[in-house]
């Protein structure tokens, strides 16, 4: 039997959280399945006085709100378990990727911390065990980053998808990207063109197709991500 996965998600928004896994794709079948389990943990509930204060003005100076490190920490204590890893979602985290993808899904309950406002006091850092982007851009906050880790972890655990092959011959799973894929018609007449699917996908000849598609990866490799072969 497949082992379910835990994530809990530290947020502001639980509302936010729960309207979209439970409605949406990979997330909602693993939640049907007893395969996952993701829940929020409201920030708010772990705030001081009538209004719940998470934040406060920064030491120093400067614009906005930084949310509160015995705060943050009190939530973190209350979504983790022993066996829990702790993941600090901030644009100062490593970039996430599919090798990250692939490691995380070995785990079996995750904790997302989601930012707001200006950012998080620098302590809470000693708290977590790692820090992840998603990119070298600014979000409103961590939920959405939380999400698509969460989609990118679900999806390569045991009773997902329905093959293996569904991950391995995907983008960035073999280090390259996937090789180009056609359906019918065969042949597509569109602007006085006749667009051809190539002749070697119609073979059956299995070898010759492999050959073909990694061909085709490593040259559009090559031209949209060099990086990849870095």
């Amino acid at each position: 039997m497949n082992k379910k996965l835990s994530i809990k998600i530290i947020t502001l928004f639980p509302e936010f959280i729960n309207n979209f896994a439970d409605s949406f794709g990979i997330l909602k079948k693993a939640i049907l399945n007893n395969l996952l389990e993701i829940k929020p943990v409201n920030l708010r509930q772990f705030g001081i006085g009538e209004r719940q204060a998470v934040d406060d003005r920064p030491y120093g100076g400067g614009v906005g709100m930084v949310l509160r490190p015995d705060i943050l920490h009190k939530a973190i204590k209350k979504a983790k378990s022993k066996k829990s890893k702790v993941i600090l979602l901030t644009p100062q985290g490593k970039k996430f990727n599919q090798q990250t993808a692939q490691r995380l899904s070995e785990a079996n309950n995750l904790v997302f911390v989601c930012g707001r406002y200006e950012g998080f006091d620098e302590r809470i850092r000693k708290f977590v065990d790692e820090e992840i982007s998603i990119g070298d851009y600014v979000l409103m906050g961590g939920e959405l980053p939380a999400l698509v880790i969460s989609e990118a972890v679900m999806r390569l655990r045991p009773g997902i998808l329905g093959k293996i092959e569904s991950t391995e011959n995907e983008s960035f799973s073999a280090g390259k990207l996937e090789y180009p894929q056609y359906t019918k018609p065969e042949v597509w007449k569109v602007g006085g063109k006749n667009l051809r699917v190539p002749k070697v996908l119609s073979t059956g000849h299995h070898k010759n197709i492999a050959d073909f598609r990694s061909k085709k990866a490593d040259k559009r490799t090559k031209k949209r991500r060099p990086d990849l072969f870095v």
